[in-house]
């Protein structure tokens, strides 16, 4: 470990294995913006995560809960409240202008008030139309077992909703115990999954890393790892300010350091006309505005940056046409009050268009696109009984400078045609990096 002002809040970087949601219960006020209209089609739903259509043309999204009154684990740096467990987490189905939980009982981790919660968090169908569900873990993976005993936290599952029953396929919270790809702290937080063929791909946020393991759940093993990044002159929450973990807010206004190391945090994955993986950024502590990226992995396993400039990333999605949507969680760092967040939709040649910013749309946590070619959003996805799931209507966008895009060019020219387009089922009514060894509380 490093001597010197990187070093010196080291404790502060593993704050990113869950994202900021304790900012919702501190602030409100939120910031409007001209932008695209939506119509809401679920509410109510307790901490909301990934979505994705099923082969009956139901729309299918995770929660991961409240957490419950069971067994505890220490958050992330070892300070605050502990993440307690329960079986609150479940997966909805929305049909017909109706919201049903189709599975329930699933593990779930959270914060007394029911935020910070790690529990189901993303769902994808196979092309048989099996489903598999994505379950977080948010802590140190050596404390699950021993303090929580067998449970689903950090593993991807597969789901029978006719019995809500399930079959655990692969455990990633273990994999980082037993090798720690980025040779950093020890942390799990699986956030985005994607299928491609027989394979299952997940990013795991508190890890730093992407995975894959085949549908059996065999031969699972670290794809790449995601380096830290070292920021300059880093902006922080000044001391005061309302935060679950003692050790995110330093003890002075402005901690004397002119470099911070800081997490990759991962959290979400897509797959792009070119074959390659597509991985969102949300960044760690202190959640720099403009620091995300948006990573191409290819088939040299190696990360690089596809599109740069962006802030708190927690998900995105290619249409059929090959452009690229990106969710931001925040258009700035959450910790200054306003978690208003932003669809921003990246064209073929790089033209940037921001689709949705504020207006409604706070803290998103998930996309998807459906078979009628709409934009679906999990909305207020970081707190228990506000979560929402979005339907992006009448679009009005605004074109934005394009930033620093690695390889845009490059991808249209290798041809839209090579995209998997999205299985027809009945719409809805209603610069490089090397992998090092350099160490995430989600929100």
């Amino acid at each position: 470990m490093r001597s010197g002002p990187i070093s010196q809040h080291m404790k502060l970087k593993q704050l990113t294995i869950t994202f900021l949601t304790f900012c919702v219960a501190a602030f409100s006020g939120m910031k409007a913006a001209e932008a695209a209209s939506f119509s809401v089609l679920a509410d109510g739903l307790d901490n909301a995560g990934g979505l994705s259509f099923g082969p009956d043309g139901g729309l299918y999204v995770t929660e991961a809960g409240t957490g419950g009154n069971g067994a505890c684990v220490p958050p992330p740096s070892g300070q605050g409240d502990s993440l307690c467990y329960g079986t609150s987490g479940a997966v909805s189905k929305i049909e017909n202008g109706k919201t049903k939980r189709v599975l329930t009982g699933l593990s779930s981790l959270a914060l007394p008030d029911g935020t910070g919660a790690a529990g189901p968090r993303d769902i994808k169908f196979d092309a048989t139309g099996k489903p598999y569900v994505l379950v977080g873990y948010a802590a140190d993976p050596a404390f699950r077992d021993r303090n929580l005993g067998n449970t689903d936290l950090g593993k991807i599952i597969t789901p029978d909703f006719k019995t809500n029953s399930w079959t655990s396929v692969a455990d990633l919270a273990k994999y980082e115990l037993a090798n720690n790809p980025d040779g950093d702290n020890l942390g799990s937080n699986p956030l985005g999954l994607l299928i491609d063929g027989n394979k299952l791909v997940a990013v795991d946020a508190g890890a730093n890393d992407l995975l894959s393991v085949k549908s059996d759940g065999s031969n699972l093993q670290a794809i790449t790892a995601f380096p830290q990044q070292i920021l300059s002159n880093p902006v922080f929450p000044p001391s005061g300010s309302p935060s679950n973990e003692p050790n995110q807010v330093p003890s002075q206004d402005e901690p004397t350091t002119s470099e911070f190391a800081t997490q990759a945090v991962p959290s979400g994955v897509a797959q792009g006309p070119d074959g390659a993986y597509y991985i969102s950024q949300f960044t760690g502590f202190p959640f720099p505005e403009d620091g995300a990226n948006i990573y191409r992995i290819g088939a040299d396993g190696q990360p690089t940056i596809y599109a740069d400039g962006l802030t708190q990333l927690t998900d995105l999605e290619f249409d059929s046409a090959g452009n690229l949507y990106a969710l931001q969680y925040a258009n700035q760092p959450a910790w200054k009050g306003d978690v208003d967040g932003s669809l921003i939709k990246i064209a073929p040649d790089g033209t940037r268009t921001t689709i949705l910013s504020g207006n409604g749309l706070e803290s998103p946590s998930a996309l998807t696109i459906g078979p009628d070619g709409a934009i679906y959003i999990t909305n207020r996805g970081d707190r228990p009984g506000q979560g929402q799931v979005l339907r992006i209507e009448n679009t009005k966008s605004v074109p934005e400078p394009n930033s620093a895009l690695g390889g845009l060019l490059m991808l249209g020219a290798l041809g839209v045609h090579r995209f998997r387009k999205i299985r027809a089922t009945k719409p809805l009514s209603g610069k490089e990096f090397q992998p090092n060894h350099s160490a995430s509380q989600q929100a």
